[in-house]
């Protein structure tokens, strides 16, 4: 269940929220925002994931106004911490909609990467969005008020 009021977020956000999904994988992207891009990224990346049989990694995805961390579901360990200030662009799948999908600049290369992650239902990949899209404001509230008394 999601709080109708953005207040009412703002301390768990804090601390971070988490989700347990499955990682389809990663493709490299062109542009670091768009609907479009975003779109055909996840095509790339559901094609491939359904043509290998492997099974997907299930992970923890938490998100704070840090960023987004992946921990392993089963064995607890740290997949990768992505800065939010690294993160361009996240949504939902218009077609795909139980896909969440992000795009970061990635450390290593500094290569533009999606990376797209299967939800049980519809509504936790929309919820993993919106609160992405609230850690952002928060990060953005926090540096402001960080930054006002210069």
């Amino acid at each position: 269940e999601l709080p109708e009021s953005w207040a009412d977020m703002q301390e768990p956000l804090l601390e971070g929220m988490c989700f347990t999904l499955k990682y389809l994988g990663m493709t490299l992207v062109e542009k670091p925002k768009g609907e479009d891009m975003a779109a055909a990224a996840i095509r790339r990346i559901v094609a491939t994931a359904r043509v290998g049989a492997r099974k997907f990694q299930k992970v923890i995805l938490t998100v704070s106004p840090r960023g987004i961390s992946l921990q392993d579901a089963d064995t607890k360990e740290t997949v990768e911490n992505i800065s939010i200030y690294r993160i361009s662009y996240c949504t939902t799948d218009k077609l795909q909609n139980k896909v969440f999908a992000y795009v970061a600049q990635s450390q290593q290369s500094g290569a533009l990467e999606c990376h797209a992650f299967l939800s049980p239902k519809k509504k936790i990949a929309q919820a993993v969005t919106l609160t992405v899209a609230q850690a952002f404001q928060m990060a953005l509230d926090l540096w402001e008020a960080a930054h006002a008394g210069r």
